[in-house]
C-alpha cells in the first residue's frame, strides 16, 4: 500500500532502474508517516562512506508525541544489501545519473522506500512526454465516445 507518491520524478527523470531499500525510522517518524504527514518531492539518495542516506524527505514532526521529537528533514539511513549499495554506487558515479526517491510504502508492517536510477531530462524530452500524454488521453476520449455511441 502506497505512502505517497513523488510524481515530480517521473517528470524530471528518466527513471532506468528501480530499488527497493528499507528505511530506519525513529518511533515518532513512523505515528507521523501512519498520519500522512510526508512529503518526497525533491528526496534524494546518496551513497557515503559505503552508506546509503535518504535526503530532503519531509517527515513532519508528530503532533501528539511526547518530549521527544524528530528533524523534518534530518537524513535517513537506507537499508541496503553490500552488492547492492557497490551496485548503486558506481552507478552514481557516472555523470548524469541520480538515484531519486520514487515512492514511500508500507510492507509487511514495514516502510520500505522505491529508488529511482535517474538520468535527468532536458526540456525537450519534458515537452514530448506531455505531447504523448495529450494524444493518448484524446484517443482514449475518442475511443469512449465510439464505444458509448455504439451501446
Amino acid at each position: 500500500m502506497d505512502i505517497v507518491n513523488n510524481r515530480r520524478a517521473f517528470h524530471n527523470y528518466q527513471i532506468c532502474e528501480k530499488i527497493e531499500a528499507g528505511i530506519e525510522l525513529r518511533g515518532t517518524e513512523v505515528k507521523s508517516i501512519r498520519a500522512g504527514s510526508v512529503n518526497l518531492n525533491n528526496a534524494f539518495a546518496r551513497v557515503e562512506n559505503n552508506e546509503v542516506f535518504l535526503y530532503d524527505a519531509d517527515i513532519q514532526p508528530y503532533a501528539r508525541a511526547s518530549h521527544t521529537q524528530h528533524e523534518p528533514k534530518r537524513p535517513r539511513k537506507l537499508l541496503l544489501h553490500k552488492p547492492e549499495i557497490v551496485k548503486l554506487f558506481s552507478a552514481t558515479a557516472v555523470q548524469g545519473q541520480t538515484l531519486v526517491a520514487l515512492r514511500l510504502y508500507w510492507k509487511n508492517g514495514r516502510v520500505k522506500v522505491e529508488l529511482g536510477l535517474g538520468r535527468g531530462k532536458s526540456a525537450t524530452d519534458k515537452r514530448h512526454d506531455l505531447k504523448e500524454k495529450a494524444v493518448k488521453r484524446e484517443t482514449d476520449r475518442a475511443i469512449a465516445a465510439f464505444n458509448r455511441r455504439r451501446g
